[in-house]
């Protein structure tokens, strides 16, 4: 408003407009003010909450002379105790003296191995179905094709089990795959011939999940966890739950306790661990929180200030954390002592008031936790943490980046048993490969 248009306001105009500016000014003045607090809230960082490592920036390495390399007795690869081909090679003749050496006098042998790979290429077999007429009857009788070779898709368990894993497990696209495999073994696919065999393979994927997913409702400790994934270009959750020999992966379009809810299918474990989000809350007996967690969330609040309830509460998981690595040496009676100490170093500390938004808040997070912290202590087949989880999921997360997602549901739910039959594979011992593999050689239907 310009300065003839106030000359024109009576009094009353005048102090309605002063009233109205007074009452904006201080919506201003409580706006810049909550700006400026902002900008005292520490960073998060992957060290002091749950931000992907990725996020994290790292300091550059200080410039240092050179030290002086330290010798060291060298080190050869050691000989193979199994050689597949031994060859034994003589000397013919005397380097000085030209004389011929005879076989029998030769018994020092200097051995080292020498390793390559064979040429590898597809081994196609032909099958000839014979007929005829039955002498008997006349009925034509044809020949049953053999099982382990149906007729259908020309390609065997061996094939379907490498795509899988190239594909699934190392992140290796349709197109590449078809020049891949092109290059080292002189197998020509095409992109819709991998897509083909990945949907023929999903039936004995979904129904090796189908058993995992058993065994690990049977479980009586569960941990787990989920990550975001991208079916048909909208937002889903990976969900990863596990126990001691088995993992089962799940692809939903819900982050909710439904989601739990229809896994479990009426099974109550006897732990649960998982972080503090209410959806994983109230199905088990018992609930172990992950401690790691918490201790990013106190590292926050110790960055934002607090100097009281924050810096106490972080060491008392550290030091829980350091009785669970000592579990194994000590008695059951001693484990229970350490739990009633640790109780009452917590309400020692929730007695305290923290100096700070950050701190309060997560004091308020303890004390509706408090019943879920130190669980582990005294049940030793329960984890501190829920890395265990963490780690499965990664390989998920890589793949998610690296691919964007899905394109159908049935990709999501193939990956997902995928996913599980690997992951369980790795906890009794065997390779990605040779679990993909056992999966399909479990139903003949992967290859009709």
């Amino acid at each position: 408003m310009d300065r003839e248009s106030l000359g024109k306001l009576d009094k009353s105009e005048l102090i309605t407009l002063i009233l109205a500016l007074v009452e904006q000014n201080a919506a201003l003045t409580a706006r810049v003010a909550a700006l400026e607090a902002r900008l005292n809230i520490p960073a998060k960082t992957p060290d002091n909450s749950s931000a992907p490592p990725s996020t994290g920036q790292k300091a550059n390495r200080p410039d240092s002379p050179k030290s002086p390399r330290k010798g060291r007795p060298g080190i050869t690869r050691a000989l193979d105790p199994n050689p597949d081909v031994v060859r034994d090679i003589y000397a013919k003749t005397c380097t000085g003296c030209g004389a011929s050496l005879a076989k029998a006098v030769q018994s020092d042998v200097t051995a080292y191995d020498h390793i390559d790979l064979p040429p590898i290429k597809p081994i196609t077999t032909r099958i000839n179905l014979h007929r005829c007429a039955c002498p008997g009857c006349g009925k034509r009788v044809t020949a049953t094709p053999p099982a382990d070779m149906p007729p259908g898709s020309p390609f065997g368990p061996g094939i379907v089990a490498l795509v899988v894993y190239l594909h699934a497990c190392q992140m290796v696209s349709f197109n590449r795959l078809v020049e891949m495999l092109e290059g080292l073994f002189g197998l020509t696919l095409s992109e819709g011939a991998i897509a083909n065999m990945l949907a023929r393979a999903a039936k004995p994927f979904a129904a090796a999940g189908q058993i995992i997913e058993a065994d690990v409702r049977a479980a009586p400790v569960i941990a787990s966890d989920e990550t975001s994934a991208r079916v048909k270009g909208k937002t889903n959750w990976q969900w990863v739950f596990g126990c001691s020999t088995a993992i089962r992966h799940i692809i939903a379009p819900s982050r909710g306790k439904a989601v739990i809810t229809g896994f479990l299918a009426g099974a109550r474990p006897k732990v649960w661990i998982s972080d503090r989000l209410a959806a994983q809350a109230g199905h088990a007996e018992q609930h172990q929180v992950c401690l790691a967690h918490l201790i990013r969330d106190a590292q926050y609040a110790i960055d934002g200030g607090d100097t009281t309830f924050a810096p106490g509460f972080k060491g008392l998981l550290k030091r829980a954390c350091a009785i669970g690595r000592r579990r194994d040496d000590l008695a059951d009676a001693t484990l229970q002592a350490y739990r009633r100490d640790l109780d009452r170093r917590l309400d020692a500390l929730l007695a305290t008031s923290p100096n700070g938004a950050a701190g309060l808040k997560l004091k308020w997070a303890v004390a509706d936790c408090r019943d879920k912290l130190f669980v582990f202590v005294t049940q030793r087949d329960v984890p501190a943490t829920n890395n265990v989880s963490e780690r499965m999921l990664r390989p998920s997360v890589i793949f998610r980046k690296v691919t964007n997602g899905f394109r159908s549901e049935w990709g999501a739910e193939a990956y997902a048993d995928i996913r599980s039959i690997v992951a369980t594979g790795q906890l009794h011992g065997r390779s990605a490969l040779a679990a993909i593999r056992q999966s399909l050689d479990a139903d003949g239907a992967a290859t009709a």
